[in-house]
């Protein structure tokens, strides 16, 4: 507790007090058959933010749950069409005999979708920044993010050329490009992450499919399979044959969520530790194991409850950032003036739309 009282961020929210919330989120989403959802994250949000302290005033989420709502209806459009087409109207004309036009119709419709999905990335932090009030400031940008839709197209692909090797680069370039196009108040974000610093635990993680390989021999060796024309036989009972495949094709899937997750762990740290606002520098200091209670947490929490356990996930995950989160430096108060940014009208329909939502 002493250190949470001399950190920069501060959570004051407790599971107690978010379960009421939570539990009408809940029942009021099933009755409407998932429509008050956008409602829901709104006065979670609400709650989350005005328990989220940052250095001496509380944080203030303005965003509505009708914002929400349009920005998913506008989506119906704007992924609607070509997902439609992807499904149904390639199948049609094929039928009809135009291949060659139905490939690139749906080319095209996977380019726009793909373009989307970067668009939204960028378009949530906007709006969040947009609604996020700190001392009556709010952030923003000016930037309606259409370039970083086509860096997202260019880099990820671009990253997997080398066989993914430069996946590292491409998270990291479009996380610098989409903090640096932000500001608050006057003030704008600097962010200079560096690849370089989490490449060790992506190859780590790069190198695991080999286990894989491993796997399968030693999957073939207790269950007497054909490899290549060899046929490996095994003196395991049928019984115990299927236990030990299951617990070596789990134990590879658990292996490599793991090692994923410590790459994560590093990237994070590396992102938001070389990320500043003005005289500010933030930290994130929540290591491997600390990610690694969270999500077996999450999962417990979940599957003793029978999936209700769900509704508590998000307040878990932002009680887990702010608490890890800390921030050196100081700020003129007297220099802290109202964003002029533009307020996006709209909110998160998009992100919400892929599930590619942000933590």
């Amino acid at each position: 507790m002493d250190n949470e009282q001399h950190s920069a961020f501060v959570f004051h929210g407790s599971w107690r007090d978010f379960a009421p919330i939570a539990f009408t989120n809940l029942l009021l989403t099933i009755v409407t058959l998932g429509i008050y959802r956008f409602w829901a994250t709104t006065r979670e949000r609400r709650y989350l933010w005005a328990q989220t302290q940052f250095i001496d005033d509380r944080l203030e989420w303005t965003g509505t749950g009708k914002e929400l709502f349009i920005g998913f209806l506008l989506v119906l459009g704007l992924f609607g069409i070509p997902f439609i087409f992807i499904q149904f109207g390639a199948q049609a004309l094929v039928f009809q005999g135009y291949p060659g036009i139905a490939a690139i119709l749906t080319l095209i419709a996977v380019v726009v979708i793909f373009y989307l999905v970067g668009l939204a990335r960028y378009r949530a932090l906007r709006y969040r920044l947009s609604r996020t009030y700190w001392h009556g400031i709010r952030g923003g940008s000016d930037n309606p993010g259409w370039g970083y839709g086509l860096s997202y197209m260019w880099k990820t692909f671009v990253s997997y050329l080398p066989f993914g090797l430069l996946i590292p680069w491409a998270m990291m370039s479009l996380w610098n490009q989409r903090w640096n196009a932000m500001s608050f108040g006057p003030y704008a974000f600097s962010s200079t992450g560096s690849a370089s610093a989490t490449f060790k635990r992506f190859l780590l993680f790069y190198l695991t499919p080999i286990l894989f390989v491993l796997a399968g021999v030693a999957v073939a060796s207790v269950t007497g399979m054909n490899m290549g024309g060899v046929f490996v036989e095994s003196s395991l009972p049928p019984v115990l044959q299927i236990i030990v495949f299951f617990v070596i094709v789990l134990g590879v899937y658990v292996l490599l969520g793991m090692i994923a997750l410590a790459y994560y762990a590093a990237f994070l740290r590396e992102a938001i530790g070389k990320l500043t606002l003005e005289g500010l520098s933030f930290r994130f200091e929540a290591g491997t194991d600390e990610w690694l209670k969270l999500i077996f947490g999450d999962i417990a929490l979940v599957m003793l409850t029978l999936g209700i356990g769900t509704i508590f996930l998000s307040y878990r995950h932002w009680a887990f950032f702010i608490r890890h989160m800390e921030a050196t430096g100081e700020i003129d108060f007297n220099q802290l003036t109202q964003s002029t940014t533009r307020k996006p009208g709209q909110g998160e329909g998009l992100l919400d739309a892929f599930d590619v939502g942000a933590i």
